[in-house]
């Protein structure tokens, strides 16, 4: 993914709408990955009045989106045969997505607070989440 393409699918057709329906409290969360912190992407936040949630440089595992990745990864290997190119790909990760639990996902965004209170602990490095 691009700077650009962060910032024109990602920030101004989801983030902004989404900013606008949750209000002034709304606190927008990415992570330190280059087209996130790109000048274009800081400029178009600020445009657009978003926060951003402050990022430890060395906490990438706070955000839960990376453990339900994790799921999906695991749930495609572990699929007999497995997809052995990106157009046999594209089902399967659709149904697995559809799969995941929604318990679990609840159970990940509930963590947040334990996971940021282990990370202010670890000063932003490692935590066991």
């Amino acid at each position: 993914m691009t700077d650009h393409i962060y910032r024109d699918v990602i920030l101004e057709l989801h983030v902004r709408l989404f900013r606008g329906a949750m209000g002034a409290e709304f606190l927008f969360m990415d992570d330190n990955a280059r087209p996130h912190r790109a000048n274009i992407v800081d400029e178009c936040l600020q445009s657009e009045d978003i926060t951003r949630m402050d990022w430890p440089a060395y906490s990438p595992d706070l955000n839960p989106i990376e453990h339900v990745w994790d799921m999906l990864g695991r749930r495609i290997a572990a699929r007999q045969p497995p997809p052995t190119c990106l157009p046999e790909l594209r089902r399967p990760l659709l149904d697995e997505w559809c799969n995941i639990p929604q318990d679990q996902i609840d159970n990940l965004i509930l963590s947040m607070p334990r996971r940021c209170k282990a990370c202010i602990a670890s000063s932003g490095r490692h935590t066991p989440y």
